[in-house]
């Protein structure tokens, strides 16, 4: 008989990332900084594929601790309206308190799930996604969710990882966490951060969305910084998805695991600092 695959169970992945993030949402905001820089030439691309005009109204979905919906606020100007949502509500309250602090009176934050929007029909003119469209259980649902949102001649744009082999930041460490946590491989259509990388995968959801004319561009992102040790900082701190595969581990287990990763991201050190590579891709189309 052959063997059953496991399900996923999508309100129970939901669920666990509102309280990943309601966790780790504060970590996330102290290196923002060095986010901002590594995500800064893919962030300004989306919102330049999105034809942002002063005065719009920008529903930003997944948004984080503040970005992309601060660079949004910036070209809509005061006269235009950017909602900042996310499913988590402490690192929304966290994204208000940067638009606060910068004055941009212009920004909302709501808690709200990306594939159920409690918003009206027509009412954005355009909706961002950066980092977050390849962790929902149901992108197309996801996607025909923001059209419904959008006006006619609205624009989506969002950024996603491409594939594993193009981002060793990430699936370095993954791999290794798999296999010490005896992790087993990632049930077919799971949502993670390659999901969506592969060729025309993007285009295709677009498309099934009933958007028109999308289009999908390749942006190299290189994550630089001083060492291989300060990159372990940031992804225990920060990349609250690798504690999460080793949560079931006794705490020296896991102090053990973060030593193999730094070990093998030692070989992207230099005496120029530290650079691993990365690739997002970084979609838009029109309703």
């Amino acid at each position: 008989m052959a063997e059953q695959q496991p399900t996923f169970d999508a309100a129970k992945y939901k669920n666990a990332q509102r309280e990943q993030w309601n966790k780790d949402g504060a970590a996330w905001r102290r290196w923002n900084p060095t986010l901002d820089r590594w995500y800064g030439e893919v962030t300004r691309k989306m919102l330049d594929l999105a034809r942002i005009q002063p005065g719009q109204r920008i529903l930003d979905i997944a948004a984080g601790a503040g970005e992309p919906a601060v660079s949004a606020s910036e070209r809509v100007g005061p006269s235009g309206y950017v909602l900042a949502t996310d499913i988590s509500e402490g690192i929304v309250e966290l994204a208000l308190q940067v638009a606060r602090e910068r004055g941009l009176k212009q920004i909302e934050a709501r808690a709200m799930d990306g594939e159920k929007l409690d918003l009206p029909d027509a009412s954005f003119d355009a909706v961002l996604c950066r980092l977050g469209l390849m962790y929902m259980p149901h992108p197309v649902t996801a996607l025909r969710e923001w059209r419904r949102a959008l006006r006619p001649g609205g624009r989506v744009a969002v950024v996603v990882f491409s594939t594993p082999d193009r981002n060793s930041w990430g699936a370095l460490p993954a791999s290794i966490i798999r296999r010490r946590a005896q992790l087993p491989p990632p049930v077919p259509g799971q949502p993670g951060p390659f999901s969506l990388g592969a060729p025309r995968v993007l285009e295709n959801i677009f498309s099934q969305a009933e958007f028109a004319n999308p289009e999908v561009h390749t942006v190299q992102v290189p994550l630089r910084m001083a060492s291989s040790a300060e990159y372990v900082r940031v992804a225990r701190e920060a990349f609250g998805g690798f504690n999460a595969m080793m949560a079931h581990l006794p705490p020296q287990e896991r102090e053990s695991v973060w030593n193999e990763v730094e070990g093998a991201m030692h070989s992207f050190d230099s005496p120029a600092g530290f650079e691993v590579p990365g690739e997002c891709l970084v979609g838009a189309a029109t309703k």
